[in-house]
């Protein structure tokens, strides 16, 4: 009993983990294939010792509401639904009675209250008793109706989701390979909960409605599919759904199952409720689960196969990522023979080793994943070089994570991720270059430095025949290219990819020096550290890079290429001017805390990276945090103030 009992703590404490990482942090510490299976185990062994903790993922639904969103209790706790794998068990759920099933979307699930045809409110499920009011937001999903005929009070519930096309597509659009989002989930859960709803909006957010809570006076005739027929009639898109019984339930699974492999909305299952309201009521609930409807989650096919080796892929941020690479099998019509292992720490989990016998599966049905280890070889040696540039290998272990790193700032891999920063919208501002174009006119040769990119006229005939592009794009890039040939010094500095200098900093020591180009880069440590702002290891840092004379002879080259532009005047107000502020902690009304820094930047204010006697305020939406940078202002005696705080005082531009 005693094992017993500590490994129900073990499993609680673990899965809880996995949940604030994924509902809180939008990040993954494990696969769903490893969470269903611990937690199946801990089901198990609940009922066996009939032991359940307070805490225990089994009684507790829902995320944690951490955000700054105003908060509000729902008239009725959300319950989730209990759940198989198993198509028999669905059908012995159902019966001879009428049921839908539909599909499990897999966004943020939020409740919507129209009075007099108007939109009034709209909360997130939150913790199941406490949901975040998002009213704003909602307004900005792309297919909410924001009237309806239907003049009464209506409360439903739906699905907050981002289809896979729409987060392809913004995930294109971000130039850093390491700043893009990992799934529609996590994209569309930080999308709803902004407290700017102009980046909501910008996120393409759709509503899909799947519960009707209640309409005064509306007769629906004691069934769920009269209610979706009626929501449709409203202007709402309603799930997908499909009436079936026990006879019927194996085909409508199939249908389901093979739809999903082309289907655009995330979905992780499917819901069977019964039709008939009254008898699903009278069933009651338990604990966390009703009992008028179940989910179903997809059974994971799964392959035995022999790994064959771990591939390490080095990727620009200087992260090698392990790869397993195994005998060819077939999951979900498909052949594969490769799945990511993430880092070193899941491959120690594994045992992972060259020659093991591995299970395969595909998360999902989409994303291949190794689900066991039968023989449990144990870890090959770890890569001592790195295999693109030789440079001897360091592994990092941050968060309990461990991961292998090369930490030699010329390897070849991080090229692209330099070129890429090059072209970035506060460097030279060149559009048509993606990650995946400048990686592919890389390799092809067209470019080795930065003045390159001003001649890919040389390569005409070459660029219009690669793959994705065409005469269009190639006049476009073009294009884009000779404006960046007019660029303010502080942009091109900032471009050439200097450590530690950034946007910010590179304006600071462009104004420092009036924009001579000659003076900046003959700047000694003790003139840089004079400026307000700079550092002395930042300093250090520029120092050492106008110190290579290979980085000398690339900016020559490169100003053959430009003509400097005179700064833009600011016409902003600068009301902020002769003030220091330091960020830290997440931020709710800017898309992020670069575009907070660059609203306190243009109003004449400083932002600085760590808490001194010079600084003025920290912004913290959580001011009591016991963090590092909270209990320095402390004891300087700074300042420390909300986000809410900041609009109030400095922000009166800002429409909240």
């Amino acid at each position: 009993m005693m094992d017993k009992s500590e490994r129900i703590k073990d499993l609680v404490e673990l899965l809880n983990k996995a949940n604030k990482a994924y509902y809180q942090e939008a990040n993954e510490i494990m696969t769903n294939f490893e969470y269903d299976k611990l937690y199946d185990e801990l089901v198990g062994l609940e009922k066996e010792t009939g032991m359940v903790l307070s805490n225990s993922p089994t009684v507790n639904v829902g995320y944690q509401v951490v955000s700054q969103l105003p908060k509000e209790q729902h008239n009725s706790p959300m319950l989730s639904l209990d759940k198989t794998k198993e198509v028999g068990a669905l059908a012995d759920f159902a019966g001879d009675r009428k049921c839908l099933l539909s599909w499990k979307m897999d966004g943020l699930t939020v409740v919507l209250t129209y009075e007099n045809g108007e939109l009034v409110k709209a909360v997130t499920r939150g913790n199941g008793l406490v949901g975040e009011v998002i009213t704003n937001n909602a307004k900005t999903f792309k297919n909410i109706p924001i009237s309806i005929p239907y003049k009464g009070r209506l409360t439903l519930r739906g699905e907050a989701i981002i289809k896979y096309s729409d987060f392809e597509q913004i995930n294109r659009e971000i130039e850093d390979a390491d700043s893009k989002y990992k799934n529609p989930r996590n994209l569309c859960s930080g999308s709803v909960r902004q407290l700017n709803s102009q980046v909501t909006a910008e996120r393409n957010v759709n509503f899909v409605a799947f519960a009707l809570i209640n309409a005064d006076d509306v007769d629906f005739g004691n069934s769920i599919e009269q209610q979706y027929k009626w929501m449709e009639s409203q202007g709402f898109q309603v799930v997908e759904y499909r009436v079936v019984t026990r006879n019927s339930m194996e085909d409508a699974v199939k249908y389901f199952a093979e739809k999903i492999q082309t289907y655009d909305y995330p979905s992780d299952g499917l819901v069977l409720m019964f039709d008939d309201i009254e008898y699903g009521l009278s069933l009651g609930t338990t604990a966390k689960f009703p009992r008028n409807g179940i989910a179903f989650k997809w059974e994971d096919e799964q392959a035995e196969t022999t790994l064959k080796y771990i591939e390490w892929s080095p990727s620009r941020t200087g992260l090698i990522n392990p790869v397993a690479v195994f005998e060819p099998v077939e999951l979900e019509g498909t052949t594969v023979s490769r799945a990511s292992v993430h880092n070193i720490s899941i491959m120690e989990e594994l045992e992972l080793g060259s020659g093991d016998r591995i299970k395969v599966y595909k998360a999902n049905m989409i994303i291949p994943q190794i689900s066991e280890n039968l023989t449990k070889s144990g870890i090959d040696d770890l890569p001592k070089e790195c295999p693109v540039c030789g440079h001897a290998t360091e592994v990092k272990a941050e968060n309990g994570i461990k991961t292998l790193y090369c930490p030699n700032s010329q390897c070849p891999a991080k090229h692209v991720k330099l070129f890429t920063l090059f072209v970035s919208r506060n460097g030279m501002n060149i559009d048509g270059l993606s990650e995946e174009t400048l990686e592919k006119f890389i390799d092809a040769g067209y470019i080795k430095e930065f003045a390159d990119i001003f001649h890919l006229d040389r390569y005409y005939e070459e660029i219009v025949a690669t793959p994705g592009f065409g005469q269009k794009s190639y006049d476009n890039l073009m294009d884009s290219v000779e404006k960046a040939r007019n660029v303010e010094l502080s942009a091109l500095i900032y471009s050439l990819g200097i450590p530690n200098i950034g946007s910010a900093n590179a304006k600071l020591i462009c104004k420092a020096f009036n924009n001579n180009i000659e003076k900046i880069r003959n700047a000694s440590v003790e003139e840089l550290i004079e400026i307000d702002g700079i550092g002395e290891i930042m300093a250090e840092k520029f120092c050492q890079y106008f110190a290579d004379e290979d980085n000398i002879k690339k900016l020559d080259n490169l100003l053959k290429e430009v003509n400097i532009a005179e700064p833009e005047e600011n016409t902003t107000p600068q009301n902020m001017d002769g003030l220091t502020f330091v960020i830290t902690g997440s931020v709710e009304h800017f898309a992020n805390r670069n575009e907070l820094k660059s609203y306190i930047e243009k109003h004449g204010g400083k932002v600085t990276g760590s808490v001194s006697a010079k600084t003025n305020y920290l912004i913290n939406n959580d001011a009591m945090s016991a963090s590092s940078k909270n209990k320095k202002a402390k004891q300087l005696g700074v300042e420390i103030v909300t986000e809410e705080v900041f609009l109030e005082r400095w922000c009166k531009d800002i429409e909240q």
